[in-house]
């Protein structure tokens, strides 16, 4: 598995990412949604890179334009809810894709502790298609995985590119072990160290979903 940072790089992103962490530009929930919007846009670009192109004639008013077009227009996957924000921003960008639309979330146990539930998947077929999974925050990995092997249940892809804007180094760590096929990119905004007793990535930024929808009655 390739894993690629993006932030840290000294480029707007950087800038984008400062504004969602900051718990004062926090309280505005329209810019951050708008920033993780316009990080989405951001990470499709850099992926865009990466797809598959051919070579179209282009008819224009004086001639015909040779122009690489892509081969084959990508699925964008997102985990529900927390990803729907940067999800449109990757649609904005990759605006002839597929989508698709996991339903996981976390259920806390009496001890403290958490497992992630699986409810239900809306998607085309996956088979030799190259997929995009985004969610905005690695923490332990676990949804990242769940959601990556749903996919499965639609097709075999030709490739997948995991995308998170923050993750754990632990959560990077858990992916990288759990999810060994080559034909696989992890694409980062940023890693941080640590992780909270209730596995929320430190410093990260707190609840994305929370953020960018409101809170919810379970969210403590």
């Amino acid at each position: 598995m390739e894993v690629k940072v993006f932030g840290n790089s000294h480029t707007i992103f950087d800038q984008y990412l400062a504004e969602i962490r900051d718990c004062n530009i926090q309280k505005d929930p329209m810019r951050f949604r708008e920033n993780m919007y316009r990080i989405g846009e951001l990470f499709a670009y850099e992926i865009s890179k990466e797809l598959e192109y051919e070579t179209s004639d282009i008819k224009t008013p004086l001639g015909i334009a040779k122009v690489p077009v892509l081969k084959q227009q990508p699925v964008l996957a997102t985990i529900l809810r927390a990803g729907l924000a940067m999800h449109n921003g990757l649609l904005k960008i990759l605006d002839r894709a597929e989508n698709c639309f996991i339903s996981a979330y976390r259920k806390y146990t009496e001890n403290g502790g958490f497992d992630i539930e699986f409810e239900y998947m809306a998607s085309p077929s996956l088979d030799g298609k190259v997929v995009i999974l985004s969610d905005p925050m690695l923490a332990s990995g676990k949804s990242m995985e769940i959601g990556y092997e749903a996919l499965f249940s639609k097709g075999t892809p030709a490739h997948v590119h995991l995308v998170a804007i923050i993750a754990s180094q632990q959560g990077v760590e858990y992916i990288q072990e759990t999810i060994r096929a080559e034909n696989v990119t992890l694409w980062l905004g940023a890693v941080d160290e640590s992780l909270t007793a209730k596995s929320y990535i430190a410093p990260g930024l707190g609840d994305a979903g929370d953020l960018a929808y409101g809170e919810k009655v379970d969210s403590k």
